[in-house]
């Protein structure tokens, strides 16, 4: 909240909007769900990626399909989010993630208009059209009028699905990855884990309430 109150504060998640919504609970920052398809903010800011509802009948179809397909016993569970189907294997057996993933990847075989893609121990169908979580952010900068040479934009995130939102800083923001252990990344820094998030917006706090007064 404080840093809101100082600062344009985005959330961008694959969860779907009221989850992160619900999860966060802070009216007065923007909030963007299911990998950016679905964005809300303060003052009744509503609106959703227009192509994303065409997707919404394969998606459908998909989800039955993968519930068909998948062995509970695996350990593996389908949640559907309005946009996107991800398939959590972090109770799978190393030995049985390979199978998982083939199921997967069979049912996207069959519904060519989505995509796979990966995340912290998900499987994950979209659909298949060029938005992620980096296209959100910059369309979050061009509809807040921060995309120009006086803002510098800030990005911190912790997933692989994170990787897109680097990628669309480069050479025009800071993003910041949040991880334990080396891993290829396009964040041009590191913290190692929320404790240090914390830390480093108290001091980005700090440092614009100082601005500001």
């Amino acid at each position: 909240v404080e840093l809101a109150d100082l600062l344009p504060v985005a959330v961008i998640s694959g969860r779907d909007l009221p989850d992160v919504q619900g999860l966060v609970g802070i009216a007065s920052i923007y909030y963007a769900g299911s990998h950016g398809f679905d964005i809300s903010g303060p003052e009744g800011m509503q609106t959703m990626h227009e192509k994303g509802a065409a997707f919404l009948p394969a998606l459908d179809r998909a989800e039955r399909e993968l519930k068909e397909n998948l062995d509970p016993g695996q350990g593996a569970w389908v949640e559907r989010k309005k946009f996107s189907i991800a398939v959590h294997y972090r109770k799978v057996a190393a030995s049985k993630v390979e199978s998982v993933k083939e199921a997967v990847k069979k049912v996207a075989g069959r519904h060519r208009d989505l995509r796979m893609s990966g995340g912290k121990k998900i499987f994950e169908l979209q659909p298949g059209i060029d938005w992620h979580k980096g296209k959100a952010l910059e369309w979050f900068l061009s509809e807040l009028n921060l995309d120009r040479k006086d803002v510098v934009p800030f990005y911190i995130g912790d997933d692989v699905t994170d990787e897109d939102a680097f990628r669309a800083l480069k050479n025009r923001g800071i993003g910041i990855v949040v991880m334990d252990r080396d891993r290829p990344t396009e964040a041009r820094y590191r913290l190692d884990n929320s404790d240090q998030v914390e830390e480093f917006l108290k001091r980005l706090i700090a440092a614009k309430g100082g601005e500001a007064s």
